[in-house]
């Protein structure tokens, strides 16, 4: 299993990376392994400001549903495109091409309280 060591993790199994002032967001290889195929993702946020562990939207899997939640706070300014089409990006590559939303940072500190690598790994008893 993959936990690339420049992003940060939640418990709730999303990952974040930052670039300046600006975030992708999406959920881990494990939430992905766990959810099995995804076929379809809804993020009804755009171009709102959402709180940190807010709901942003939804992944649905062939057997469950589940909610996507905000690791900072920040106001989502993009939703992944390609995954109108292909949310099966998300099984496949959930790291790249696979994240769900862009957000601007309402405080860059929030990343500080989130989860190294390391931490995520034993969360999930990697």
């Amino acid at each position: 299993m993959n936990f690339p060591a420049e992003l940060k993790y939640t418990k709730d199994h999303e990952w974040i990376r930052v670039e300046g002032n600006e975030a992708y967001i999406g959920i881990t290889e494990f939430a992905q392994g766990e959810l099995g195929d995804i076929v379809y993702i809804d993020i009804a946020s755009l171009g709102k400001e959402v709180g940190k562990d807010e709901v942003f939207g939804t992944v649905e899997a062939v057997k469950t549903v589940s909610d996507l939640f905000m690791p900072v706070a920040g106001t989502v300014n993009e939703t992944n495109p390609a995954l109108t089409n292909e949310p099966e990006l998300v099984n496949s590559d959930p790291y790249g091409e696979g994240w769900m939303v862009k957000i601007t940072l309402a405080n860059a500190a929030d990343v500080d309280s989130l989860l190294s690598a390391d931490e995520y790994k034993a969360v999930v008893g990697a």
